[in-house]
Parts: structure tokens; sequence; C-alpha cells
């Protein structure tokens, strides 16, 4: 129940900071151009609060907060006295409709930059792209376990998610990648991963694991936490070691564990846990037990336990002076918005799965989280979030803001502005439109909280 709480509240949080902006992009540009704003409403439904300035403007404040709107003097929707006529919105030049409209996608996008900005000034920590083991497709391409990787194809990286996101890039679009890692002996290398020999269909958020890559902060020490009484470790391992080997076979990971247990335990009779413990390093002999595991299930089992952490420290920081962090945050502004448009683009031509269209569950969730690790993360969100609502507001989707200025482009084209009967006939369409993505993005939302 606490998570939920602080899914919902985070969300509020999110979305009435990014709403703000956007509808007050639209509301500042509206009275530069001297139109009348009727209503400032953050969310939708009946008004929580409301407030009036000396130029008639409401701000509200309501009851749903999963958008908002600016309401202007405009003859299509309110009969408009004739002294305030030049005040209307459709009384001003199609040029300053459309800065009108396009204001709000605007703000987001300054509002992306200036959290970024924010961001890099306070330091973001992160995860290195420092490679903690390799497998399968990766191994064969020649990277291996402390190799840090620099770019992929050409685009530099700093963190592990960056590595991810441009080798999920390079998968979906079905071509190798072009790995550039800096190894343990210091020099630069370039390996190719073979990412177009993955399966069809493959899982797209485990592209990493898919290519046998395992990133070094997913590593958890093998260090002993407790030992089971009656266990077989009880009386040769203790709290405190760190195992490095199983049987001959080196351990570097806590996952690593169980299977050389498992293969020990098959073999038969006992074998040699090699720890370290005080500095020194010790082979001890140990004769796993076969019991069962969570699921009923028979395994084999010497009795340790290994720490339980929620998340692993961080590695790295990325953080700019306040110059420097202006064109950190431009650069990281372009990065996002081409995965974004990059992402689009493959979903429509089912280079990429539907799976990738997220509601306000996924939104919720995620703002909770990231705000759970910290302002730099919180500030991250609200970034990509806010240069989300800019793009998706910016799609050429009549009753959103693109679809609006689709609109405005016909009317320059053809020198008078729509019809009433064709611009209704396409928010009837924007709004069927909208409510297929709608529904799809609830759906992938449910479909992320049943268990698999």
């Amino acid at each position: 129940m606490g998570e939920f709480i602080g899914s919902v509240w985070w969300m509020i949080v999110s979305l009435g900071v990014l709403v703000t902006f956007h509808e007050f992009g639209h509301y500042w540009v509206a009275r530069r151009c001297g139109v009348k704003v009727l209503r400032f409403s953050v969310g939708f439904g009946r008004p929580l609060w409301m407030r009036r300035n000396r130029n008639g403007t409401e701000f509200a404040i309501a009851a749903i907060p999963l958008g908002g709107y600016v309401k202007m003097l405009d003859e299509r929707e309110v009969e408009v006295h004739p002294a305030e006529r030049g005040l209307a919105f459709n009384h001003k030049t199609v040029w300053q409709r459309i800065a009108i409209v396009a204001a709000g996608p605007l703000a987001n996008l300054i509002l992306c930059v200036a959290l970024l900005w924010a961001m890099f000034v306070l330091g973001k920590q992160d995860y290195s792209a420092t490679i903690g083991r390799t497998t399968g497709m990766a191994q064969a391409a020649g990277l291996q376990a402390g190799d840090r990787v620099l770019s992929v194809d050409a685009r530099s990286v700093v963190t592990a998610s960056q590595a991810a996101m441009a080798l999920t890039t390079a998968a979906m679009d079905r071509h190798d990648a072009k790995v550039e890692v800096r190894d343990a002996q210091d020099e630069v290398r370039t390996r190719t991963l073979p990412l177009s020999q993955l399966p069809a269909g493959f899982d797209e958020r485990w592209v990493s694991s898919l290519a046998g890559l395992t990133w070094q902060f997913h590593l958890q020490p093998a260090m002993v936490e407790q030992v089971v009484p009656d266990s077989a470790a009880q009386g040769v391992l203790l709290p405190g070691d760190l195992i490095v080997a199983v049987d001959g076979e080196r351990i570097d990971a806590a996952d690593q564990v169980s299977p050389a247990i498992q293969a020990l335990g098959k073999r038969g009779g006992p074998g040699m846990v090699e720890v370290l413990r005080g500095g020194e390093r010790l082979a001890l002999e140990i004769t796993p037990r076969q019991g069962k595991d969570g699921r009923g299930q028979p395994t084999w089992q010497v009795g340790v336990g290994f720490p339980q952490s929620s998340a692993p420290a961080y590695d790295t920081t990325l953080q700019y002076g306040p110059l420097a962090a202006i064109p950190a945050a431009l650069r990281e502004t372009a990065r996002a918005a081409t995965d974004s448009l990059g992402m689009m683009r493959r979903i429509v031509t089912g280079n990429a799965s539907l799976q990738n269209v997220s509601g306000p569950v996924t939104i919720a969730r995620v703002a909770n989280q990231t705000a759970q690790r910290g302002l730099d993360w919180f500030l991250w969100f609200l970034a990509v979030l806010s240069l989300s609502l800019c793009i998706i507001n910016l799609l050429p989707i009549p009753i959103l803001d693109g679809g609006h200025l689709l609109y405005y482009l016909i009317e320059l084209v053809k020198g008078s502005p729509l019809s009433e009967r064709a611009m209704a006939t396409g928010q009837y369409i924007g709004l069927a439109m909208l409510a297929g993505l709608m529904g799809l993005a609830f759906y992938n939302d449910i479909l992320g909280l049943v268990p698999r």
C-alpha cells in the first residue's frame, strides 16, 4: 500500500509540474498576442481551488490530475461581445495561432533542458559501462570482464544504461554493433557484437543479457552473510568469508555459487571451496546436501546466505559546472529526442514491439522509483517525461497540439481556414486514435503488473 500511495503521489507531482509548464507556455504567448484567456486549469473536472486575476482569467486546480488546459476566448466556443472580438483566438493571424499552439510543447522542451542542467550541476550518480562477465555471443566477439565500453556504433557512452540503449537500438534494427572498449591493459579495442543473429521475437528489454553481457554493477560479491545451523557449511564457512572458487571453478559473483554447488553435488563426494578470510586464501572441504528450493524442487545446498542488497553502490557521477552543464544538457536532450523519435519510427515500421508504449501506471511506478533513488534521478525522470510530452503533443493527430498545427499549415497553403465540418471530422478521428493509443498503453501497463 505504501508503494501504491507513493506512486500516485509522485505521479501527481510530476504531471502537475509538467502540465503547469506546458499550459503556461500557451498562456504566456496567448497574452503576448493579445488573446483573452478565460481559464488556466491544471487538471480536469470540478475545480478544487480557483482564483481570478485582474484580467479576468480564472486559475484553477481541478480534481482529475491527468492533464490541464488553457481556455481562450473563441467565437467557435462561446458568444463574444463585439467589443472583445479583437481579443478572440480565432481572430488572430495564422502565425499568431501557430505560435500560441506551439508554445506548449516548446515550454516542455525548455523545461527538459533546464531539468537536465540542474541534474548535471547537482551530479547524477549512475553505473559505469564496465563489463562484469561475458558469455555466448559477447565472449565469442572478444569482449571480456573488465572492459569499459566507450562507444557503440560511434555513439559515445558513459553509463551502462546508455550502452544498453545503444545496443538495443542496434538489435531492433537487426544489425551488428561496433563496440569500442578500453580493456584491463588500458588498450582501446573495437569488437563486433553480432546482434543481427539474435532470434526473431527477442525480448527488447534484455538485449544485453541475450548478447551475453553482464554489467559489473549487477555482480554482487559472494560474501557470506549467514551460515544456516546444522548445514553442510556450519563449522566450515564463516560470515564474512568471500568465496572465490568452488571445486576449482572461479567465482566472481554470488550468482555463480549456486550453479557451482549444483555441479559439485551432481559429481558426488566432497569438494574444495576457496575463500578469502582475514587476508588469507583458504581451501576448505565441503560436501553439499540435497534439499528443496523455495518451489519445493530438489536442489543441492551447503547452507549459506548472501546479502540481499536492493541496489549496488553507484560507481560513477555525471557532473558539470554551471556553464559546462548547458551544452551537456543540450546534448542529452538531443540524445533523448533521437532515441524517442527512433523508437516511435521503429514501432510504426514493426521493428520494435508495441509493448514499448506505456501509460499512467508505468509513469506512476517509475516516478516513485526515481524519487526514492534521489533528487538527481527524479530530475532525470521529469526531464525525460517533459520531452515525451513535447514530442507526443507535436504528433499530427487532431485534438493534440500537432493536429492544430497541421490545420494551420493547411490554412497557410490553401489561403483560408479549414471548414468547421472538416475540423470536426478531424477531431473525431483524433479522439479515436487517442483512445486507441491510450487503450494500448493501459493494456501494456496491466500486462506489466502480471508476474511472468
